[in-house]
């Protein structure tokens, strides 16, 4: 490969890089043609972006970000992939569901939410995280659970005068 194609390409990724602020690296190796196409439309589907990088590239890319990710060094051995999300555990989530069938994806490291994780052993830890989203729908359900204690408390209230009320007419 040239030396302006190198370039290009790692201008490619740091860009992709910037672009999603989190960041799943991990080893599809072993997977055959029609699991990794599968694994494909499902990061398609789950709006996920699937690069397969070469480790030198990847790691040149990364120096030129404004990010640090030299944590991740250590992980950008053998076949490499990266998984750049804008939703926190959809990489995860999306690995784990594959799992189910294949034993790759493997995780090697994520960057999630201002953390580095190192190693496949903390794919489930990366599954439980919450995206915005489901905060959100915990903090809505949170605030309306006690509105919604009151407008049940003020119509049982209001059910038995009008059984008091059917009772007083019924004499």
């Amino acid at each position: 490969m040239k030396k302006e194609d190198k370039g290009r390409l790692i201008e490619t990724i740091g860009a992709e890089l910037q672009k999603y602020p989190y960041v799943y690296v991990v080893d599809l190796e072993g997977l055959n043609s029609v699991d990794t196409a599968k694994l494909r439309r499902a990061c398609f589907k789950k709006e996920v972006k699937l690069i397969v990088v070469k480790n030198a590239l990847l790691k040149k890319a990364m120096d030129s970000v404004d990010m640090d990710y030299s944590q991740m060094y250590p992980t950008l051995k053998g076949q490499t992939s990266l998984m750049l999300s804008n939703v926190n555990n959809a990489p995860a989530k999306l690995i784990k569901e594959f799992r189910a069938k294949s034993e790759r994806p493997l995780l090697k490291s994520a960057y999630v939410e201002e953390e580095f994780y190192i190693g496949d052993e903390h794919l489930a830890e990366l599954v439980a995280i919450k995206s915005r989203t489901e905060m959100i729908a915990d903090i809505v359900s949170a605030l309306m659970s006690p509105a919604q204690n009151v407008i049940g408390a003020l119509q049982s209230a209001a059910e038995k005068k009008e059984e008091g009320t059917e009772e007083v007419a019924a004499e």
